[in-house]
């Protein structure tokens, strides 16, 4: 693509994504909204493959439907109270709209089919910004509008993600799928805190993609797609290769590792908030999610490819590893003792 064009639509991105967040009239939101699919399906279709072009329409109609359900959200509350501001959100049909509409821009369940479809047929450039950047703004509207949501159905829609998204993700082989179904697990948990502590579901976000941007940086750097490719892909760089094992632990929730962080604060907030069927239910279908979790860290470093068959080993890169991986390699894995400052900050 030409870097003018690349330029453009990046910047067109960064444009969306601010006014939604700095938005407080419901209009100004919903054109940020649309700013930011207009400038994203260019980045996806880019590669002129007809699987390309088949994610980047799936992705635009399911966003158009979003977009529509998100005005007609508001239209329904400005006609019953005269408001048009984001916080305002005080009528019951509205909040209900809203949820589901936010549900389908993110990919939780029961909206989530387009997600790995989409992430699959993208470059893993933009499915780094799919699985990220373009989950904020819609996490933002929720965070605005989470005092006059519906919690038992956020609740439901939380449990159902961690279940399908850990359950789906099982057998698949593609690496762009798993990582799909993973935020479609890691989605479940910061809903089901919303309601009660906000600020812990966009802790929960960034943590996720700061995890999620090191692993897709790293299988970038190793132009690895899928777990067969995986295998081979230790001896290109090993040190690399390594870290990625911690992080994948890390997204998993293991401690003493970053990713438990999240995890801990929510049981710890569900649990203050009598609601400890939920933690327990949610903690237990984490442990699907781990599964393929671990699969892919087995393939990553511990497991040697099978020497009955002629396999090309790959040549190790003498390229150094780029100080972002480096960065966010060390954030992702080694955050947890640093727990009571992140505290004190939210």
């Amino acid at each position: 693509m030409n870097p003018q064009a690349n330029l453009i639509f990046i910047a067109s991105l960064l444009l969306g994504t601010t006014i939604t967040i700095s938005s407080n009239h419901w209009i100004m939101a919903w054109t940020g909204l649309e700013i930011n699919t207009l400038a994203i399906l260019p980045l996806i279709s880019k590669s002129h493959h007809p699987r390309s072009i088949e994610a980047a329409t799936k992705y635009f109609l399911t966003q158009a439907a979003a977009s529509a359900l998100v005005l007609f959200s508001s239209m329904t509350n400005a006609w019953h109270t005269g408001q048009w501001d984001i916080t305002q959100l005080t009528h019951p049909t509205s909040c209900l709209i809203l949820t589901s509409a936010i549900a389908m821009k993110l990919g939780l369940v029961p909206f989530h089919f387009w997600f790995p479809e989409v992430l699959q047929g993208s470059p893993l450039t933009t499915g780094l910004i799919l699985s990220t950047a373009m989950k904020l703004p819609p996490m933002t509207l929720l965070y605005m509008t989470s005092s006059s949501l519906n919690p038992t159905l956020l609740t439901i829609l939380a449990i159902l993600s961690a279940a399908l998204g850990g359950w789906m993700g099982l057998n698949q082989t593609q690496i762009r799928k798993i990582l799909a179904f993973s935020s479609i697990s890691h989605l479940g948990w910061m809903s089901i805190i919303l309601i009660y502590n906000p600020k812990l579901t966009l802790l929960n976000f960034y943590l996720y993609a700061v995890m999620t941007t090191t692993v897709f940086l790293t299988l970038n750097t190793t132009k690895v797609l899928k777990l067969s490719t995986l295998l081979t892909a230790w001896t290109k760089a090993p040190s690399l290769n390594t870290m990625l094992l911690l992080t994948l632990l890390s997204l998993a929730g293991l401690p003493p590792l970053t990713g438990f962080l999240p995890k801990w604060l929510i049981i710890q907030e569900l649990t203050k908030q009598d609601m400890a069927p939920a933690a327990t239910l949610i903690s237990l279908l984490s442990l699907l999610s781990l599964f393929f979790y671990l699969r892919l860290a087995y393939c990553t470093t511990i497991t040697l490819p099978p020497h009955t068959t002629n396999h090309m080993k790959q040549w190790r890169t003498n390229k150094p590893t780029s100080t972002a991986i480096a960065i966010l390699t060390t954030v992702s894995v080694m955050l947890l003792p640093a727990s009571p400052m992140i505290l004190t900050i939210v």
